[in-house]
């Protein structure tokens, strides 16, 4: 199969508090961290979004490494695209949990750009939940008897 990227994103919960309070010390974790797995960093810049969430964005030679920081949740979001079929993103989604040192995480891995041939369409169906349903008929018969006994 042949890919454009291989995308990983995570969400880090329960986070060391010390490592999210420092936002030059995440904006100063890139260049180690991308040297030590392999990719070439070419800016790093961070802003400040309010007194809680701060977002870090790294792009490297690549793709790029995102996170949103949020303080007070103690909560961080993580995306790492990297713009090759050999990629290995949790290579630094390793180094990124080593650094904050979560309670708990959840990752999802995407191949982006695939481009066979036999890639058939998703279609979504939503189905309402079966309590829904059945309030909704009960609310019709009890309409109809009443128009009928009127």
């Amino acid at each position: 199969m042949k890919i454009k990227a291989r995308h990983l994103t995570a969400d880090l919960y329960n986070c060391k508090q010390s490592r999210l309070d420092n936002i030059d010390g995440i904006k100063d974790l890139f260049p180690s961290m991308l040297s030590l797995t392999g990719y070439s960093m070419q800016n790093v810049s961070s802003i400040s979004i309010d007194a809680n969430h701060f977002s870090t964005i790294a792009l490297c030679s690549e793709g790029h490494v995102a996170l949103h920081v949020y303080k007070a949740e103690r909560y961080v979001a993580v995306d790492v695209f990297l713009c090759m079929e050999s990629a290995e993103p949790e290579k630094l989604f390793k180094e990124l949990r080593k650094f904050f040192q979560p309670d708990k995480t959840r990752t999802i891995q995407l191949k982006r750009g695939d481009f066979n041939p036999d890639i058939k369409p998703q279609i979504k169906i939503k189905f309402a939940p079966l309590k829904k349903i059945r309030n909704t008929g009960a609310k019709v018969v009890r309409s109809i008897a009443r128009k009928i006994s009127q």
